[in-house]
């Protein structure tokens, strides 16, 4: 999958997926060896989903915060340009939240 250390949802998901099915194998062929590694990755890709959704809501988090000091400096300076800039980044800042909230 990707090729960073960075955990994203998209590898997490695909671990989860991949260890239940290992899981599934071994319960089928009755062997305990898939059963425990499917059960080892499956935790291991929920793990870096949540690690993912973390990331992504303090990312937004911090996007707001910057934001919203952006929004208010240029309603004071009256840099209307910066005000509506600031507001943007707050709005994309809120929506990361509302995509990576319940990590």
């Amino acid at each position: 999958m990707s090729s960073t250390t960075e955990p994203t949802k998209t590898d997490g998901q695909y671990k989860s997926l991949k260890g239940t099915v290992v899981e599934a194998a071994g319960n089928v062929t009755g062997s305990q060896d898939w059963i425990e590694s499917g059960k080892k990755e499956h935790k291991d890709g929920e793990a870096e989903y949540n690690a993912a959704s973390a990331k992504g809501y303090a990312e937004g988090a911090v996007d707001r915060l910057s934001g919203r000091v952006d929004s208010v400096v240029g309603a004071v300076t009256g840099d209307k340009g910066q005000q509506m800039s600031g507001n943007a980044r707050d709005e994309k800042g809120q929506t990361q939240q509302e995509l990576n909230k319940n990590a």
